[in-house]
């Protein structure tokens, strides 16, 4: 058993989901960096994760967090995930490796869902990464087609994803 003053450094008694500030904007893209590259692995090729990080930078977020757009997931002073959610439309969710399985992304989509529906009557969509698939179904999405992200920049070369949604 372990000693009470031992502490786990991602004790879920630490979680705290607050809106994205500007100070979060580095660990912002670094986990959707983390995240694409380590939980996707096998589902993409590592060539094609780093051609579609290398647009990513901290300002890539600054509109969604001065937008109110983006919740993280704040866990003992880290913040290990986030959420970036609109009218009708979850953009991205992504958490660190290293806190995935611990019910961090669930929490997040349930508030990137009801940020969702704030001011939108019909279903909530996303594009799903092909590694998060079974995490969406899990919770109630279906999966309404296959493409490329929608989300990336010109430059960037296209990432395969599943079009979800789910029902109002």
């Amino acid at each position: 058993m372990r000693s009470p003053s031992t502490r786990d450094p991602l004790s879920m008694t630490d979680l705290l989901i607050r809106p994205g500030r500007a100070a979060d904007l580095a660990a912002i893209c670094e986990i959707t960096r983390d995240s694409f590259a380590g939980l996707a692995k096998g589902h993409y090729a590592p060539a094609q994760v780093a051609a579609w990080m290398q647009g990513c930078s901290p300002e890539t977020y600054r509109e969604g967090v001065q937008a109110g757009r983006i919740r993280v997931a704040d866990l003992g002073n880290e913040v290990v995930g986030y959420v970036d959610a609109g009218p009708g439309e979850i953009t991205r969710l992504f958490v660190l490796p290293k806190a995935a399985g611990r019910g961090i992304g669930s929490r997040l989509l349930r508030i990137g869902v009801r940020l969702a529906r704030e001011g939108h009557e019909g279903a909530v969509v996303l594009e799903s990464l092909l590694n998060a698939v079974s995490f969406y179904e899990q919770r109630g999405f279906v999966a309404t087609g296959k493409g490329f992200s929608s989300h990336g920049s010109a430059e960037t070369p296209p990432i395969e994803i599943v079009r979800m949604s789910l029902p109002a």
